[in-house]
């Protein structure tokens, strides 16, 4: 790679992808993303999948008949018709975007299409978030899945400034991919805070972390919180909202059994419950 290149890996996102479907709040997550592909000179990609839902015959039943196959495409092919209407709809008046739709299992289409984007933007899917329906995806599977940046959003936000940012620091190989992940928006950013939490919060390496980004032109200050009594994610998300922040940045733990993924706790509270957007890199 030459330098040019690395210089432009480092100073932004090239191609920023969404996720659509058509659960509440869709045209939010693509306003979002279109207002950091406005920022940062962006191809803003649309994605959506469906898969086919046909009725339960029983068990025996050697096959479904062929109209109810050829239904339930008719449903999906409508279906995505109206998740690329509201992509198109909340880009405008973005030029360089792209659309792309498949009828397949989302999770595997969209975690294979991300090769062409460097960042993903996608819903929160918390217990308690709005249903995202059938062409919705859990964003911690995408986080483990697609080996790219995940910005998860919670509902009703539709600009992410990035103004202030929280990095969740613990010196781990998925943390120091997150901050580098993070660096265009880092770079952009008015504060930065490295926050290391816990009694061996002074053995995590976070004034490192702080030089590292000095190298990088960007200024951040580092925060130590030896002594809290409360759960890691309170803390964290707590210091968030205490400083403005809108923009938390972390790793993502995790393991999989079989399909399912089981994340560790401070991983979990986000995806569940972070009142932020969070930038998870795994």
């Amino acid at each position: 790679m030459t330098s040019a290149a690395i210089t432009a890996v480092q100073t932004g996102y090239a191609s920023i992808m969404v996720p659509l479907n058509l659960g509440e709040g869709a045209e939010d997550r693509v306003r979002l993303a279109a207002s950091l592909a406005r920022d940062f000179g962006s191809r803003l990609i649309g994605i959506a999948a469906e898969e086919l839902v046909l009725p339960y015959m029983g068990d025996g039943m050697s096959g479904v008949d062929a109209t109810l196959i050829e239904d339930a495409r008719r449903t999906a092919t409508e279906n995505l018709a109206k998740a690329e209407t509201i992509f198109h709809r909340a880009a405008d008046p973005l030029n360089d975007i792209d659309w792309r739709c498949a009828i397949d299992t989302p999770r595997h289409f969209i975690a294979n299409q991300a090769r062409a984007a460097d960042i993903v933007v996608m819903a929160r899917q918390a217990s308690n978030d709005p249903v995202q329906k059938n062409m919705g995806l859990s964003p911690g599977d995408l986080v483990m899945d697609v080996g790219r940046p995940v910005i998860v959003v919670p509902p009703r936000i539709t600009h992410l400034a990035a103004r202030h940012i929280v990095i969740a620091w613990k010196d781990t190989r998925e943390a120091r991919r997150a901050v580098w992940d993070a660096l265009p928006l880092l770079r952009r950013a008015e504060t930065v805070t490295v926050l290391a939490i816990g009694a061996d919060a002074p053995d995590q390496g976070a004034q490192d972390v702080g030089n590292y980004l000095a190298l990088h032109g960007i200024t951040s200050r580092t925060v130590l919180r030896t002594d809290s009594i409360k759960h890691t994610s309170d803390e964290l998300i707590d210091f968030a909202l205490e400083t403005g922040s809108d923009l938390i940045v972390a790793g993502a733990y995790g393991h999989s059994r079989m399909q399912e993924w089981f994340f560790g706790g401070v991983t979990r509270d986000l995806l569940e419950g972070a009142p932020v957007c969070c930038l998870m890199s795994h």
